[in-house]
Order: structure tokens, then sequence, then C-alpha cells
């Protein structure tokens, strides 16, 4: 579709690399529309970097739509980054080099990011505003289950813990952000806020981002909670659509005590008896518009959003 490559201007142009772009992912220049995968975007700017060291005058060559061209300098280089935008269809359109297309395409997305952002002042001051269900205290059930957890606690899962218990346990519904690098506990962290919800006879909503991680937590969620009366079950596309249909009908008569699924959970037909919890896990690796949909839709429930990503890497 597109290539970037490194040129030095020395006896003749002299190619130094390439990233042919038919992958289907893209780089997005500042000031323009471009496109380069990630990995070899990386890869290519090291290269240069090296290479810029024994030539002052290698440059990017970004092409565009049609016979468009533009030279960068390497020390310019930090202005070109993966375009993580929308396809349609697969396809992304590039742009002509002088074409007001980009600017304007830009200047769309600013408005729409505004008109995000009005909704979700609205969305969380309904919600701060909004009585949400205070949960009881721990039951002996409750200490049992965490008893049978056959690790040692951190001291960092013990607060957590803690602090999460603590606001659902306060009539104002719960926003809670749990982030923790892989392998830090931050899954049994939520397992134990998914039981506390359970024994106050509300059901939990576990949303996730893949089927396989959904298939994996609901092995996780099963074999933990196994011996209690709790009944997980899950919503993929792993599930012919008899069995889907089965567990929307068991959701709504609340026979389903925590459901885990993916964006199949944010669908219009999915009706809960009694929601007292929504767990969102990788919540980097949905769009805002799905988690606030889901909010939207249950705007006085407990929210707990795990998170392996550092935030300032999500607004990047």
């Amino acid at each position: 579709m597109a290539n970037l490559m490194l040129y030095a201007k020395e006896k003749g142009e002299k190619r130094f690399g390439a990233v042919n772009m038919a992958s289907g992912t893209f780089p997005v220049g500042l000031m323009y529309a471009t496109l380069v995968p990630e990995a070899k975007l990386d890869i290519l700017k090291q290269r240069a970097s090296l290479l810029h060291r024994m030539n002052p005058d290698i440059t990017f060559q970004i092409r565009y739509a049609g016979t468009d061209m533009l030279f960068v300098p390497v020390t310019q280089m930090d202005l070109v980054t993966k375009y993580i935008g929308g396809k349609e269809e697969g396809i992304v359109k590039l742009n002509k080099l002088n074409s007001a297309e980009w600017a304007k395409t830009r200047a769309r997305v600013k408005k729409a990011v505004k008109d995000m952002a009005d909704e979700l002042i609205k969305l969380y001051a309904k919600r701060e505003a909004s009585k949400g269900y205070a949960f009881g205290q721990d039951t002996d059930w409750q200490n049992d289950f965490e008893r049978r957890f056959p690790y040692d606690e951190t001291d960092d899962q013990l607060r957590c813990i803690q602090e999460i218990k603590a606001d659902m346990e306060r009539p104002v519904p719960m926003d809670r952000l749990l982030c923790g690098d892989v392998g830090f506990g931050k899954t049994e962290v939520a397992i134990r806020a998914a039981f506390k919800c359970v024994m106050d006879g509300k059901q939990c909503a576990v949303l996730v981002p893949t089927t396989i991680l959904a298939w994996q937590h609901y092995q996780t969620f099963r074999n933990r909670m196994e011996g209690f009366p709790v009944k997980v079950d899950i919503l993929s596309r792993f599930r012919t659509p008899r069995e889907q249909e089965q567990v929307l009908e068991e959701l709504r008569r609340g026979q389903i005590d925590v459901i885990i699924g993916t964006h199949r959970l944010v669908q219009k037909d999915v009706k809960f008896k009694d929601l007292g919890l929504v767990i969102i896990d990788e919540e980097q690796r949905f769009g805002v518009k799905h988690k606030e949909t889901f909010k939207e839709m249950r705007n006085n429930v407990d929210v707990l959003t795990l998170s392996a990503t550092p935030i300032p890497r999500t607004l990047n």
C-alpha cells in the first residue's frame, strides 16, 4: 500500500532499509497522513539513529497516495507514529501530500473527542449523584473463600482488596482502577470482589477483550469458586446461538451469578436480573465507547477496571 524507507543522498540515492506496508497496520505523521507497522517502525528508527551518526544526510522517505513523497530528516522521526484509527472493511485510505483531507479528518476527530468528553462529564456527574448499592460486611463464607487461596497475598494485594471492599460498602457507585503488571495478582483481587458481590445476592459481569481471555477467566473463576453455591458462565462466540440464548435467559432469571464475556456483554439483548458489579479486564484494549456504553446501560452499579498498562501509555 505504501513504503517507508531510509535514504542517504551520497553518490546518488542509497537505500538503507524498507518496510512493506501490505500488513494492514500503519504509521501517522503529525502533519500528514502516513502509514507503517509499529514493530518494524521501531527497528527502522533505531537503524536510522545509528546511520545518522555516520551520515547526517539520511532521511525517511514516506510515500503517499499517487506519486507523492515526503523526505523527513532523522532528527524529526519522532513525528512518525503508529496509526491506531479504525479501519472500514480492513482498508485505510491514503491521503495526498498537499490535500486538505487529512486536516479535515483531524478536525472531525477533535470535535468527536470533545463531544465524547462532554458526554463523559455528564455520565460521571450522574454516577456520582446517583444512589448505588451498599454491600454488607464480609460474611463467614467470604472469609472461608479467602482462606482457601493457595498462595500468600502480597501487601499490595491486601491493601487493594480492603480499599475495594470499602468502596463497595459505600452507597455511591464505585469506579476504581486496579493497575499492576502481569502476574502480580489482579485477578485474585477481582475474584474476591466478585464473590463479595454474589454473597449479597447480586450478579457480577466480567468484560474482557478477547474470547481466549474470556475462556481463561471462565476456568479460573469457576475453579476458584468451586465448592460454593456460585454459578459461573461464559458468553462469547465460542458458544453456539442456542447456548447463548440459554445463557441470556438464565441471566434474566438471575440463575447465573458471574458472567464472563467479550463485547457480546455490551449488546442490547443482554439483561440482568440484579447486576451489582462490573469488572473490566485489560481496559486499555477496549475503546472508550465500549466501556462507557456499558456504564451508561448500568449507571448505578460498581465498576472495577483492571489494567497492566500504566495510564501515561494509554494516553499516548
